[in-house]
Formats: C-alpha cells, sequence, structure tokens
C-alpha cells in the first residue's frame, strides 16, 4: 500500500541496514570486529566477550556506551577498529539514489556509528550529497538511540518539527521513541513485516521502492 507522507518535510535515515541492505553482510564484520575489542578489553573468552557485547546494547543501546561506563573505554579507540573495514560489500544503488532525490525538503542521517563511518560508508554508497547534515553519535554526546536524551540533542541541532518528520529505521525500538515525539516512522529491513509494534506506522523490506511508490507533498 503507498504511504502518505505528503506531510513530511524533514527526512531522517539510519545509516547501516538502513541506506544499504542487511543482506549485504556488512553489519556482520561489524559485530565481528566489536566482539574482538571487547575481548581484548576484558580478557574474557570470545563467546563470553559476545554475550557481554550484547548485554551492553540491551541496557545502554550501544555496546560502546556500555564499554564507556563499565570500563572507561576511549570512544576514539573503538571507534578506530572500523575505519579500516573493506568496503566492498556495499553497493551503489541507483533506484536508492534516485528515491532519495525526489524527497522534497531536508536530509538527515542520525546514527549511533561516528562521523568517519558515516562518511564512508556514504561516500561508498555514492549518496553522500543528498543529505544536508549527519547527526552522529559524538554530535550526541555519545548519547545513542533510543535514549530519548540523543533524541531531544538531535531536534535541537537541526530544528526538528516532529510533526512533518519521517525517520526510517532497522531498529524497531529506536523508532519508539520518535513516535512519541510524533515523528512517523518506518521501519526497513527483512524482518520489518514481522513487526506488529504500534510505534511503527509504515514497514518495507526494501527502501527505495518504499520512497518511491510513496505519496509526497508537492511542490510550492
Amino acid at each position: 500500500m503507498t504511504a502518505d507522507l505528503s506531510h513530511i518535510d524533514t527526512w531522517l535515515f539510519d545509516l547501516d541496514n538502513t541506506l544499504y541492505p542487511a543482506e549485504s553482510g556488512f553489519m556482520a564484520e561489524i559485530t565481528g570486529r566489536m566482539t574482538d575489542f571487547v575481548e581484548r578489553v576484558t580478557g574474557l573468552p570470545r563467546e563470553a566477550a559476545f554475550k557481554l557485547q550484547k548485554a551492553y546494547l540491551a541496557e545502554h543501546g550501544l555496546t560502546l556506551k556500555g564499554l564507556m561506563l563499565h570500563h572507561h573505554i576511549n570512544p576514539a579507540d573503538f571507534h578506530a577498529i572500523f575505519h579500516d573495514m573493506s568496503l566492498e560489500a556495499l553497493a551503489h544503488d541507483p533506484h536508492l539514489l534516485a528515491a532519495l532525490e525526489r524527497l522534497p525538503g531536508r536530509r538527515l542521517i542520525f546514527t549511533n556509528a561516528d562521523d568517519i563511518h558515516a562518511e564512508r560508508v556514504l561516500e561508498r554508497l555514492g549518496l553522500k550529497h543528498l543529505f544536508d547534515d549527519v547527526f552522529h553519535i559524538g554530535s550526541a554526546g555519545y548519547e545513542p538511540k533510543p535514549s530519548p536524551a540523543a533524541f531531544a540533542r538531535m531536534n535541537a541541532a537541526h530544528a526538528i518539527d516532529p510533526a512533518t518528520t519521517c525517520f526510517f529505521e532497522d531498529s524497531e525500538r529506536n523508532l519508539a521513541p520518535a513516535y512519541d515525539l510524533g515523528m512517523t516512522t518506518v521501519l526497513v529491513g527483512p524482518w520489518a513485516a514481522q513487526s506488529t509494534a504500534a510505534f511503527v506506522h509504515h514497514r518495507t523490506a526494501k527502501l527505495a521502492p518504499f520512497l518511491m511508490d510513496a505519496r509526497l507533498k508537492e511542490a510550492a
């Protein structure tokens, strides 16, 4: 069914597994490097390190946040482990490019990743020029989604009007605070159709066709 997004003039996008398909496997490489880091920091065997990594993610919204709180990790050291990752798994998608270009108003990135990772990924995807700004984890003072504080800081930084903002995410729980603020929410990814959360307005397996089919605000 075509989504009516004719009231939207601010388009807010998560980055990883949202602007490229989860099936790329890129996020699995990120997760693996994260486990390597947790192993080194804690001295735990790999299975225990992975469990701790996921526990911090569940509790704090971001593994890094748990590492900062409990192990006094410098976030720059953590982010550096991703800066030399191969981007071969990420492909330029002309359909997504065209779909994003037709959106009226501002386009912003809202990511729990850092600025360097975001810039590398956007450049690889050929999408960097389409976005007005990237609100990354450093911009949020290392307060990650789904923390309401992260949304408050992002909204303040960009004078967001939630009533005219649509937020696209692959993580269901990150959409809850956006919904509470009054944003239109879209869950993206292969498991989106299985979501029954009341705070998800729209669900789509693939971003490009959803955006191409959406009803948009007419040009003034």
